[in-house]
């Protein structure tokens, strides 16, 4: 029988408001050893997630002084998330379709239980599948990638 979502996913991840500032948003991922923290609103609900790249790429190679932005000046949204019951499979196809790297899950409720990546589903799913994930992930298709 395939796994679910919340049987592979890192349970509550590390999350900060929009109003968070960059260098906590940053210091917050090596505290956690991450790369993508969600940016949840008051009632816990994913609105935007911030990636390392996030922070270099729209941040600091732009001259701009992290301790000067917040996650809301730099998140990417709107936050692709899948349900904490969902198969892995569509998990991947999910994660596959929107070209991301780390996904957050969402409790029945719609609030921030966990996050899966590509580690996480290397260590859950067979090799072919988790190799066809890379792949389309990393596909140029002329964007950033998170």
């Amino acid at each position: 029988m395939s796994k679910i979502a919340r049987e592979v996913m890192t349970p509550d991840p590390a999350c900060c408001s929009p109003h968070t500032r960059l260098d906590q948003v940053a210091k917050m991922m090596v505290q956690n050893n991450c790369g993508e923290i969600p940016i949840v609103d008051a009632g816990d609900h994913p609105v935007g997630v911030v990636t390392d790249r996030d922070i270099v790429c729209r941040v600091v190679a732009e001259g701009k002084n992290p301790v000067a932005y917040t996650a809301e000046t730099c998140m990417s949204q709107p936050v692709i998330t899948v349900r904490a019951d969902e198969p892995i499979e569509d998990v991947v196809l999910t994660m596959e379709k929107h070209q991301i790297r780390r996904i957050p899950v969402v409790d029945e409720r719609g609030c921030c239980a966990g996050i899966i990546s590509q580690a996480d589903l290397a260590w859950a799913e067979p090799l072919p599948e988790v190799g066809e994930l890379v792949r389309e992930v990393s596909r140029d298709m002329g964007r950033e990638s998170r």
